[in-house]
């Protein structure tokens, strides 16, 4: 087999740096400035911003695309350009999906959540000892259990 193209790994971040994940929902409340997104949750994306700590998962541009399709969300712009704004807010990142991560997702518990970008979201706050600012319920829920940090969105 001949050499294969070289792809660049994402910056390491050191596990003591309180990095953010932001899950699809917390974003989009970010972006339309929806009062559902507590004041906490507001002030630990904003302080992680400035630290340039804040990070989204590959799959959420995904989760928009398809809320946006099935039409239960809308933009009232194009989504790509949408989500292209929403990257480029100040201090945030875009994760991507790598292969220690999704094999990762097959390695949690079943009974966590089947919903393959949830799996996804979790496997990648755990890789990067971040926590997962969300309100989902079942993550929440799961959190308390001990596997990985969380911070309740609507707080």
């Amino acid at each position: 087999m001949g050499g294969g193209a070289v792809i660049a790994s994402p910056t390491p971040v050191a596990k003591d740096q309180s990095l953010l994940l932001l899950d699809t929902h917390t974003l989009v409340w970010l972006m339309f400035g929806d009062p559902k997104l507590g004041r906490q949750a507001k002030g630990a994306i904003h302080s992680a911003c400035i630290e340039e700590l804040t990070v989204v998962s590959a799959i959420t541009p995904w989760e928009i695309g398809v809320l946006v399709s099935k039409k239960r969300i809308e933009l009232y712009r194009d989504v790509l350009e949408w989500i292209r704004d929403a990257l480029a807010l100040p201090g945030v990142r875009l994760w991507p999906l790598t292969a220690e991560i999704a094999v990762a997702t097959t390695r949690l518990p079943w009974e966590m959540h089947p919903d393959p970008a949830d799996r996804i979201l979790v496997a990648t706050a755990r890789s990067l000892g971040a926590t997962l600012v969300t309100a989902d319920q079942a993550l929440l829920d799961f959190s308390a259990k001990g596997h990985f940090k969380t911070l309740d969105a609507r707080l």
